[in-house]
């Protein structure tokens, strides 16, 4: 599951598309006016629904349309970072990234990472 903000991180991933990067299909891209927006009840709903991990792209900093939105995205990624790793989840699967609306390749290129790792956690987790 990707929450993507609409002016850097969702048109990045436009971008990509439009120049056919290619990504994992199986990301779910959620749209949202500004990465700050994303309260971590939707990233535990994510959770409890059954997604394997949850990333969410932001404006560089210094660029967030709405000032410090970013900067907010940024100390709820951590602190629910640390109610992952206080309910078992492990906080690997969680990710905030910063993400252009010039940067298609490096979205692909993230989505692809995370994915990767994502399978190596579960790899683990089945394993034990």
């Amino acid at each position: 599951m990707a929450f993507l903000c609409n002016w850097c991180g969702y048109a990045g991933a436009d971008l990509a598309g439009v120049s056919r990067y290619q990504y994992p299909p199986s990301i779910k891209i959620i749209r949202v006016m500004c990465s700050g927006r994303v309260d971590p009840v939707f990233i535990l709903k994510a959770f409890e629904l059954g997604a394997d991990g949850v990333l969410v792209c932001a404006c560089h900093p210094g660029d967030c349309h709405y000032i410090d939105g970013n900067e907010i995205a940024e100390v709820r990624i951590n602190k629910t970072k640390e109610i992952l790793d206080w309910i078992g989840i492990n906080p690997n699967r969680l990710r905030l990234e910063w993400v252009s609306a010039a940067e298609g390749l490096k979205f692909a290129k993230i989505v692809t990472e995370f994915t990767e790792e994502l399978s190596q956690l579960k790899k683990i987790k089945n394993e034990l």
